[in-house]
């Protein structure tokens, strides 16, 4: 099992990064693999490399900072490409957000960006409070206790839902059929 995590800050190694690795390394605690993909830059050879992994992953983290009590203009253009690219690969995979604040407008960020996963049918995975982390450096972040609880609760959390669709599988329960999608235009 491979979780993909998308780091849409344009700092490499900033905050977003910081967070993403706490779950990371609660994912490989629970013999999950994973890889900590750049998806600060929303270039469309970057999303094709971004989609490709999806293909191979079975669940997905999407971090973002908060700019402006919302996700980074770079990861909503990347997530916007990444889901045309990508969308059939997302479908009924465990999904969740991490938001990376120095104060507030974090829960805004994450409305944003589990809208995304709700639209491919992926279950959301939470943890024990809001999927984010505070500080202004990955230093301050490494402080915020309960934040990093967050995160690896939810890298178990993701762990145990991957596992428990797996074992789901082998038992032979299949995934629901999918209807034609329907598009109602309510402009006549």
């Amino acid at each position: 099992m491979k979780v993909l995590l998308l780091n849409g800050s344009p700092r490499k190694e900033g905050c977003t990064y910081t967070a993403l690795c706490e779950v990371a390394a609660a994912l490989k605690a629970n013999g999950v693999d994973s890889e900590i993909f750049q998806a600060g830059n929303p270039d469309t050879e970057n999303v094709k490399a971004a989609a490709e992994k999806m293909k191979e992953a079975d669940g997905l983290v999407v971090g973002s900072p908060v700019y402006w009590a919302s996700p980074s203009g770079q990861i909503i253009e990347f997530m916007d490409k990444f889901c045309s690219m990508a969308g059939g690969d997302m479908r009924l995979k465990p999904a969740a957000a991490v938001a990376s604040a120095r104060r507030a407008g974090t829960t805004a960020t994450l409305d944003v960006l589990n809208k995304y996963f709700t639209f491919y049918q992926m279950p959301v995975v939470s943890s024990n409070y809001w999927n984010m982390v505070h500080g202004n450096t990955p230093e301050e972040v490494k402080q915020d206790a309960e934040g990093l609880q967050i995160m690896r609760t939810l890298g178990n959390n993701m762990a145990w839902l991957l596992k428990s669709i797996e074992a789901g599988k082998k038992a032979g329960i299949q995934a629901p059929d999918q209807e034609e999608k329907i598009k109602t235009n309510f402009i006549r």
